[in-house]
């Protein structure tokens, strides 16, 4: 009787897992994620054409903060509409096996790239710059590595951080304050 409960229990826990649109690689599926050859080089050509930033998302099969990222901030209407509207993101697998280029001019398997960049938690934001050079590994170009899952207010705050050239001066304030300010911003409009 145990085992059974036990095994029950188990589907109760996975059930959101497979509720969840995956593609053959274990990834979710979503349509905001630009369909490329991720060659990262004509990424960022492709996103400046459209008057949008680059952003890097890397994630893995089976990664629960990527699911919990893609249930609650990615589907928050804020964080999507700024997504959408202002990024140009391209997903690569931490442990995917397809061919990719950075910006270097590199070309090796995604997990070869995220190894090379030190990527070991998924999910992991990478914001690119609004110039990039073509002999420096994408990693060394960001302009801010948000990895982990966020609530949809500090995903938002950090897209929007990002997209206003905020980490050009952080002498005054960087992230954390403007988070911080943001927070308190948002209280206020509540009446908290």
């Amino acid at each position: 009787m145990t085992r059974l409960l036990t095994a029950l229990f188990a589907l109760f826990l996975a059930a959101p897992l497979w509720a969840a649109d995956l593609d053959a690689d274990g990834l979710h599926k979503v349509d905001w994620f630009q369909d490329t050859w991720k060659d990262l080089g004509e990424d960022f050509a492709t996103a400046k054409e459209e008057g949008k930033r680059l952003l890097i998302i890397v994630e893995q099969r089976g990664c629960i903060y990527c699911s919990e990222m893609h249930a609650t901030s990615f589907k928050d209407e804020k964080v999507l509409g700024r997504l959408t509207e202002d990024y140009y993101p391209v997903r690569i697998n931490l442990h995917g096996a397809t061919e990719m280029v950075d910006t270097d001019g590199e070309a090796m398997e995604e997990r070869a790239v995220a190894r090379k960049w030190g990527v070991m938690f998924t999910p992991t934001m990478i914001f690119m710059p609004p110039e990039i050079s073509d002999d420096t590994p994408a990693i060394r170009q960001a302009v801010a590595v948000m990895p982990g899952a966020f609530k949809p207010g500090t995903t938002y705050d950090l897209l929007t951080w990002v997209l206003e050239e905020r980490y050009l001066d952080q002498s005054e304030e960087d992230f954390q304050r403007y988070h911080a300010r943001m927070i308190r911003a948002r209280r206020a409009e509540q009446g908290d």
